[in-house]
């Protein structure tokens, strides 16, 4: 029989985990497949999403920046892809028929918000208006956490978040350091941080004792602002949890075993940051 291959495609794409998390369960479940990483230029999209037509691939993980540019290619748009406009799964049913799923949602619905007490009543602030963030919205949403707050860099781009989910209030850039005091939970869903490059020019003083700071950056495990607010014993998450568990729904549709998420696999992925 044949390797099952899949892969995950984007650019840049090469700092992904999603190979050494995907190929440890398939070693782990005895599966004959193999996961890669493909860097892939936005004219290529519908040619790789043929491939899973024509059963060259099995399934596929997409990344910036191709989450929205991909829908167009695949023929049924399901769940929470549907609610969010973002693809971050794709695969063939057993009707011949290639379905773009979202498991990201599930990601931080599981990695951080099914933790949180007394949700409805938080004011969360998400920083970042970029390719993640519709999912982490609605994620928000669905855990009955409406008080919602955006701020993006570009804020025009808050505005076109603002037409899809009508209830965000849209912030200013300028005026984030001051903000940041008012909210219980912070999401970063910008690039800030990400493998120890540029992080935000402040630091987070003055912030709430109580609050929660969720990280959507996982290279490095740590950045810059986790570290401060956790010496300052801030309750903090990084972004590897959620990408452990996207990828666990990922798995899961496409090979219909609920994988384990064991020490092992958490200590083999930081041990490639």
């Amino acid at each position: 029989m044949k390797k099952k291959l899949y892969a995950i495609i984007g650019n840049p794409v090469f700092h992904s985990l999603s190979p050494v998390l995907h190929n440890y369960w398939f070693k782990k479940y005895g599966i004959d497949a193999d996961y890669s990483a493909m860097q892939t230029s936005e004219e290529s999209l519908e040619n790789i999403v043929n491939k899973i037509r024509n059963k060259e691939l099995k399934g596929i993980n997409i990344t910036l920046p191709y989450k929205q540019k991909i829908i167009k290619f695949v023929d049924q748009v399901v769940n929470d892809a549907q609610s969010t406009n973002s693809v971050n799964t794709i695969f063939l049913n057993e009707n011949n028929i290639i379905v773009g799923e979202n498991t990201d949602v599930f990601g931080l619905q599981a990695a951080y918000l099914k933790e949180i007490i007394n949700a409805e009543n938080k004011k969360i602030l998400i920083i970042g208006a970029g390719g993640v963030v519709p999912s982490v919205i609605f994620s928000l949403q669905k855990s009955n956490m409406h008080k919602i707050s955006i701020v993006n860099r570009t804020y025009d781009k808050s505005i076109f978040l603002k037409k899809k989910f009508n209830s965000l209030n849209v912030l200013k850039w300028k005026t984030l350091e001051q903000d940041i005091r008012d909210f219980d939970i912070i999401i970063n869903a910008t690039s800030l941080g990400l493998k120890n490059g540029k992080d935000f020019d402040f630091n987070f003083e003055g912030v709430k004792d109580s609050l929660i700071y969720i990280d959507t950056i996982y290279n490095p495990v740590e950045t810059k602002t986790l570290k401060f607010l956790k010496r300052n014993n801030i309750k903090t998450f990084s972004g590897l949890d959620m990408l452990i568990y996207q990828g666990q729904k990922s798995f899961y549709l496409w090979n219909k075993i609920n994988p384990e998420i064991d020490d092992e696999l958490v200590n083999l992925l930081k041990s490639k940051l």
